[in-house]
């Protein structure tokens, strides 16, 4: 134990470094930004949702598979976008998007680099049909919005690009899907500055002491590494996210998984769901071999809310849908006093290779956006008047819905987890209308391009999405949709 006469010199100068690299201050925060340059918000170092890898968006330049692509980014997803020309791609998507060209029709572009790290696909292509002779009116308005393909490539049918193209895709794709049982969030083998600049040292500066720790990158791995003092009633020493934007949502995995050598020392690992400086958070203890490397497996049922060391008894379980920071600690206490028996004051080197998750749910892995009324054209008992124009005139479009489901069942033929989506009527209302999901392919009605790109990326995140056929219109309210609700009223295909 320490003399509480030990008093040595508080550093407030660092005590405010620390605060305004975690934007407690945020004037000097913004000024160290301005004066070293660092003008624009850190990336997310991670994927978001349940994801490892990249999502191959193809059709990423139609109506909805650019919406798709947006949506993705956004929820911090890495996007990778088959298109067949990069450079009209650029002009619809922007320079922030990776661009790959390759072409669905033609199974040689579909190469082992476009499915490179690639975990799911959303696919929203499609033939984009010249108008035929005998047009009507009302397929006109029934279609507003779509920039009809006038033919580019020679062979581009409902039939090569509905069936065969979907078939090439889900089959190249078959070959490198892997399941989506782990997520890296933070590989320090690959060491960059953007992983550099989100870890930064939280140490008992923070209430007068004088530990000093820091996170370097050193080769393939991270070392957490310092001197931790039990001077001034301190004695912790640890390194830190900062907010993670946006949170990372690790819903349906069982917990976190370190990489780490170690010393023999006791260490801390946290887990915060609020952007608080300091609030609630969900700690767990774990031992360290000396010198040798270990894995450290800690369930979300065992962390432990904690606030200021104290364990909170009524609090909930830890929420890992929204996890919005990560922590590693040195400390001289366990919980609510209690000590941490393999303490010692003084060096200390934790070294870490990785932090993934790990226990993911299965997550479908192809998504297909397909029509409603596919399997109406031919269907005895239709009243083809009482039809969406796309059915009525299903021969004159080449097809098209019989193609479609042609390729729908390409991809129920794969052996890859699928979800196929039949929107009826695409609209471009904004959308943020509630959705109604019906399998059996019956409803007529009408949804927005917005909507379905939202349920595209939705999909991809939800169990009960894995191996569902079903279609969808918009109801006559707006509202936020309860996804894991509409997703579970469906059954899966036979």
């Amino acid at each position: 134990m320490s003399n509480p006469n030990d008093r040595s010199q508080w550093d407030f100068g660092r005590f405010v470094k620390t605060l305004a690299y975690f934007e407690v201050i945020p004037f000097f925060n913004c000024l160290t930004k301005l004066l070293q340059g660092r003008t624009q918000d850190n990336k997310d170092i991670s994927a978001g949702g349940n994801r490892v890898g990249v999502i191959l968006v193809a059709g990423a330049t139609g109506g909805v598979g650019k919406r798709v692509v947006r949506r993705l980014l956004e929820r911090g997803y890495n996007v990778r976008s088959l298109v067949r020309d990069a450079t009209r791609a650029k002009e619809i998507l922007g320079d922030n998007v990776e661009l790959i060209e390759g072409d669905i029709t033609i199974p040689a572009t579909l190469t082992a680099q476009v499915m490179n790290d690639v975990t799911a696909v959303v696919c929203c292509t499609g033939v984009r049909v010249q108008p035929v002779e005998g047009d009507t009116p009302d397929r006109a308005k029934y279609y507003q919005g779509i920039k009809f393909y006038q033919p580019e490539v020679v062979g581009d049918t409902p039939e090569n690009v509905e069936y065969q193209g979907v078939k090439n895709l889900v089959q190249a794709a078959a070959q490198h899907l892997s399941p989506a049982t782990e997520k890296l969030i933070f590989d320090f083998t690959k060491p960059s500055d953007e992983l550099k600049d989100t870890w930064g040292a939280v140490d008992d500066v923070v209430m007068g002491g004088v530990s000093e720790s820091t996170m370097q990158l050193i080769d393939n791995a991270a070392l957490f590494t310092g001197n931790v003092s039990t001077a001034n009633s301190g004695g912790f020493a640890s390194v830190r996210t900062r907010n993670l934007e946006p949170a990372i949502n690790l819903s349906g995995f069982e917990g976190i998984e370190l990489r780490v050598k170690g010393d023999g020392k006791r260490y801390k690992f946290f887990l915060r769901t609020e952007a608080k400086w300091d609030g609630i958070s969900y700690g767990y203890s774990f031992d360290t071999a000396y010198n040798s490397w270990i894995t450290v497996r800690i369930p979300f049922a065992d962390l432990i809310p904690v606030f200021r060391a104290k364990t909170l008894k009524e609090a909930e379980l830890i929420n890992p849908s929204k996890l919005s920071s990560f922590q590693l600690m040195l400390s001289k206490f366990e919980y609510d006093g209690e000590l941490n028996p393999k303490f010692e004051p003084g060096g200390f080197a934790l070294q870490v290779e990785s932090i993934k998750a790990y226990g993911g749910a299965t997550l479908p892995q192809f998504v297909m956006l397909s029509s409603a009324g596919v399997t109406r054209p031919g269907r005895p008992g239709i009243n083809l008047d009482e039809e969406p124009p796309a059915v009525r005139m299903n021969d004159q479009l080449g097809g098209i819905l019989t193609w479609k489901l042609k390729g729908e069942d390409s991809v129920r033929e794969s052996g890859v987890r699928y979800t196929i989506i039949r929107p009826c009527a695409l609209t471009e209302e904004p959308g943020g209308k509630n959705l109604i999901f019906e399998q059996g392919d019956n409803i007529r009605g009408q949804v927005s391009r917005e909507d379905v790109a939202e349920l595209c990326m939705q999909a991809l995140e939800q169990p009960k999405a894995c191996n569902v056929t079903f279609e969808v219109k918009e109801g006559e309210n707006s509202g936020s949709n309860n996804w894991e609700s509409l997703f579970s009223s469906l059954q899966p295909d036979k």
